[in-house]
């Protein structure tokens, strides 16, 4: 399910299916994309950024058409201790691998990976980032 921004209409709140997993996409191309996602994440309950939010990161192959700077990305992530991916849509093999991680994750997230939790995974996630 996508959603342009948060927080979601309440009014079908009792059809909406559980949430394991919350993906914000930024285009690295657009300001208004990050500052969407910043006014949105505080919407989200806490205990979702304990291994359940991801901020995936589009149009990185043009970096000189970026409006958005890397650093302010990198704190995003680090401020709310989820990992960050990076993802050219346009290159299909990118796009391919970027949707068998995000998939991945999720089954992590919803808790079909015997012996992993969303939090270890995403601990793993950060110390593979070199934090």
């Amino acid at each position: 399910h996508l959603a342009a921004s948060l927080p979601l209409p309440s009014e079908r709140d009792h059809l909406r299916p559980r949430i394991d997993l919350v993906v914000f996409m930024i285009d690295i191309k657009s300001k208004y994309s990050l500052k969407n996602v910043e006014t949105s994440l505080p919407y989200v309950d806490a205990s979702f950024f304990l291994g359940k939010v991801c901020f995936l990161v589009t149009g990185v192959g043009r970096v000189n058409a970026c409006s958005i700077e890397m650093n302010a990305i990198c704190k995003l992530g680090e401020t709310y201790c989820s990992p960050v991916l990076f993802c050219e849509l346009e290159l299909e093999g990118i796009r391919a691998s970027t949707a068998q991680r995000l998939l991945r994750m999720l089954q992590i997230c919803a808790g079909h990976v015997p012996g992993v939790s969303a939090l270890s995974f995403a601990s793993l996630m950060r110390n593979s980032n070199g934090d």
